[in-house]
């Protein structure tokens, strides 16, 4: 099974990429960010290019990026696969269905985990780490898991934020990219969902407003 899933920062997709590859133990869970810093560290020849161009500042062509992808999913998804973060728009979308066709991997599913912008955008400024156990859930927006009394919820603990997730322009910048329904990775989705209307693959529509669980529970009842 191969899948290529979306989903904005603050939607949990991370959290439901774990579920679904403890579900399929054998899917490799294949993120964007990773495989550059792995064909960076090992000096292959795509790293080599890749890191000319970051080096620069300058942003990896999809000429160089989608090569890249696709070494990685021949070796590490024997048994299927996960993409998770690549594409980001369109027109890198057009570039991976048309390599995936000529590689002849086949693409089963394409999951969106759908979440209004504003609420992705509360739930990544309102986290809270614990300081006993950064693993207790905590989110001054969302009741379910709000701080009781400014402390972690479950244990007591200090809580704190980080930094990244305080940076609403970083936070905006993100979103920018993501819910650009023309030029950014919504447009890509809708070019997966286009294919999907003809029989080309699957489509996945998932509700991201749920708990962990309930949003995982309904994903994986699609994935069959």
């Amino acid at each position: 099974m191969n899948i290529v899933i979306f989903g904005p920062n603050g939607s949990g997709k991370g959290t439901q990429a774990g579920l679904i590859q403890k579900k399929y133990p054998l899917l490799a869970h294949i993120e964007s960010g990773a495989i550059f810093r792995e064909h960076i560290k090992n000096s292959t020849d795509l790293g080599k290019k890749a890191k000319a161009y970051m080096d620069r500042g300058d942003l990896v062509p999809d000429e160089i990026t989608i090569p890249m992808i696709l070494e990685t999913l021949r070796q590490k998804g024997t048994h299927g696969w996960l993409l998770d973060g690549f594409p980001r728009n369109p027109a890198q979308a057009e570039k991976l269905w048309k390599a995936l066709s000529e590689a002849r991997l086949k693409l089963d599913y394409v999951v969106e985990i759908i979440l209004a912008r504003p609420v992705a955008k509360n739930r990544i400024m309102g986290r809270r780490l614990c300081a006993d156990n950064p693993t207790h859930p905590n989110n001054i927006f969302i009741d379910a898991v709000k701080p009781k009394d400014g402390h972690c919820r479950i244990c007591g603990g200090a809580l704190s934020a980080r930094g990244d997730d305080q940076d609403e322009q970083a936070v905006n910048k993100r979103h920018d990219i993501y819910y650009d329904l023309k030029n950014g990775t919504l447009a890509a989705v809708a070019f997966f969902r286009e294919l999907a209307s003809r029989g080309m693959t699957r489509y996945v529509e998932i509700d991201g407003n749920g708990d962990i669980e309930e949003v995982g529970e309904a994903l994986l009842k699609k994935l069959v």
